[in-house]
């Protein structure tokens, strides 16, 4: 009989890592690891140690410095060569010497790859697999079969890939892991490969989807719904070309949508952080729109959702957002109505019920200002501080600029030399300073000395590090006399917090340096800072 158990199977240290650009070293995979377990996974694969010497590294000291509560580890590697005997084959005394208690055999299932790439026979080839499964299980392993190419060799030869997969489960492994290695199948041809292969076997079958024609998610679950008792992915659908399954998506969709239980433990709710942890570790920046754990994934911008939302959250969300750790959040935008600037004042903490008036004017505010190229749906901090200026008849304000100037050098030919130099006017703290900087630009140079005149009365802003720094030009058919925007994100390296701010102006630099602005005020207002400068008298000044 097969085993009811399901298995959660991670692949984010192996094949995920497979992903353009990406690069894990050892540590990043130490780190990464114990996240995954926090999540509930069964199964983490290391890596392919003795193929790849930072995953035999990683195997060598996991064995040491990893204690997982949830998972195993899984060791990935190959069958044994063509001709040769299983314990006599370095790649498989490998796997033995990373002590990993289960190894993941990646075997032929397409004849065509037996015969073009591997070069043997089909009968030599399923004797590669006998042989190795059992080798393995002999020696204490737990084996679980990735049949590479399934679905493409079952189309073609359905006889020989089950074949493979029949004989993998004779010589002992517990799982044999369809696998769509190209990424081409839909759904309803999963169903149908699925479902064949569980009427000739009583095995356990497990699906191992790549994303290629967009469908590895919905694959992965028509795979269980004929019957597959294991499902492979990786964390934010990492891996090569379009990427695997994410995992995410296959275990909330499992979770929440069908009522299976697939995670061990309450890691459901730890989704989006450990989602977002494991993408600072590889240095790759979250897909805001990704399903469940993106940052837009419960956003709100229609006037019309807010009025419904405001009643009942749940007449346009799917499901409750904290389930999966998330959280909704209201955009403010040219579309916005009075719901939406009410519901995104609670965000705030600020209480906007009854005040039809303020409602009202902040909306045709936001929609005055979107019509000149601002944007905050994508700007939450430069949006609060509009909001509490239309309430508190004031902008929050804790210095006052006088002017500012920036002038660039180039020197033809030597662009090492070049450079920029801003100076900047202003009132803080009671006194006038002016602050002069250099950067590699002009927007660098103006925020050096923004920086270095108001530090001195305020040095919490020495903790505001600007991260991300985005530039659209508007109306691009006006060509040099365009409109741009600027939008730039900061974080508090002390809270480790962040906020979006926007500037639009006739050029890069005034726009920069209206964004540039903004972040200090905010950062400084959600610091608990106190004002303390005061407004000169006498003098024309922008005070923020």
């Amino acid at each position: 009989m097969a085993s009811t158990t399901f298995d959660v199977y991670d692949t984010t240290l192996r094949d995920g890592a497979q992903q353009e650009g990406m690069n894990l070293s050892v540590m990043d995979k130490l780190a990464i690891a114990p996240l995954l377990d926090e999540l509930g996974v069964g199964f983490i694969e290391g890596g392919w140690p003795g193929a790849i010497p930072k995953d035999t590294e990683f195997f060598k000291r996991a064995a040491k410095e990893l204690d997982f509560r949830n998972a195993e580890l899984a060791a990935f590697g190959s069958t044994r060569k063509a001709g040769a005997r299983a314990h006599d084959d370095a790649q498989v005394r490998a796997l033995m010497d990373s002590e990993a208690p289960v190894v993941t055999l990646v075997a032929k299932s397409d004849i065509r790859h037996v015969e073009r790439a591997l070069r043997t026979t089909g009968e030599e080839n399923l004797a590669m697999i006998s042989d190795t499964v059992a080798y393995l299980r002999g020696e204490g392993r737990r084996v679980i079969l990735d049949a590479e190419h399934f679905f493409d060799g079952f189309r073609f030869d359905p006889e020989y890939a089950l074949r493979a997969a029949v004989a993998a489960f004779a010589a002992g492994a517990e799982v044999v892991t369809l696998c769509d290695t190209n990424g081409g199948m839909l759904p309803d041809w999963v169903h149908e490969v699925v479902a064949r292969v569980r009427a000739e076997t009583d095995g356990r079958i497990g699906m191992h989807a790549h994303n290629d024609t967009g469908c590895a998610v919905a694959n992965t679950l028509a795979a269980v719904a004929a019957g597959a008792m294991h499902v492979q992915g990786t964390v934010n659908g990492y891996g090569e070309r379009t990427g695997n399954a994410d995992l995410g998506a296959v275990v909330a969709n499992l979770q929440i949508k069908l009522g299976r239980s697939v995670l061990l433990g309450d890691g459901l709710r730890e989704l989006t952080r450990i989602s977002h942890a494991i993408s600072e570790i590889t240095n790759i920046a979250p897909f805001a729109r990704q399903p469940y754990v993106g940052a837009s994934a419960f956003a709100h911008k229609g006037g019309l959702h807010a009025s419904a939302i405001k009643v009942d959250p749940n007449m346009y969300q799917h499901t409750d957002p904290m389930v999966v750790g998330n959280d909704m959040r209201m955009l403010v935008s040219d579309m916005a109505g009075r719901a939406s600037i009410e519901l995104k004042g609670r965000e705030f903490g600020i209480d906007l019920s009854g005040q039809g008036e303020l409602l009202t004017r902040v909306t045709n505010r936001v929609k005055d200002a979107e019509a000149q190229g601002y944007t905050y749906d994508a700007a939450d901090a430069s949006f609060e501080l509009l909001l509490r200026e239309e309430l508190d008849g004031s902008r929050p304000s804790f210095f006052c600029t006088e002017s500012w100037r920036v002038i660039v050098e180039t020197v033809p030919g030597r662009p090492s030399e070049a450079g920029a130099e801003g100076t900047v006017k202003m009132h803080v703290g009671g006194e006038r300073m002016v602050a002069t900087a250099e950067g590699n630009g002009p927007v660098n140079a103006l925020d050096a000395a923004l920086r270095k005149a108001v530090a001195p009365t305020y040095p919490e802003i020495e903790r505001f590090e600007l991260i991300d720094f985005k530039v659209r030009i508007l109306d691009t058919e006006h060509g040099t006399d365009a409109v741009t925007r600027v939008l730039v994100e900061t974080m508090d390296t002390g809270a480790e917090t962040t906020w979006m701010t926007v500037g639009v102006g006739p050029n890069i630099v005034e726009a920069s340096w209206e964004a540039l602005v903004d972040a200090i005020v905010y950062g400084l207002l959600r610091a608990g800072v106190e004002n303390r400068s005061e407004t000169p008298e006498g003098v024309d000044t922008d005070c923020h």
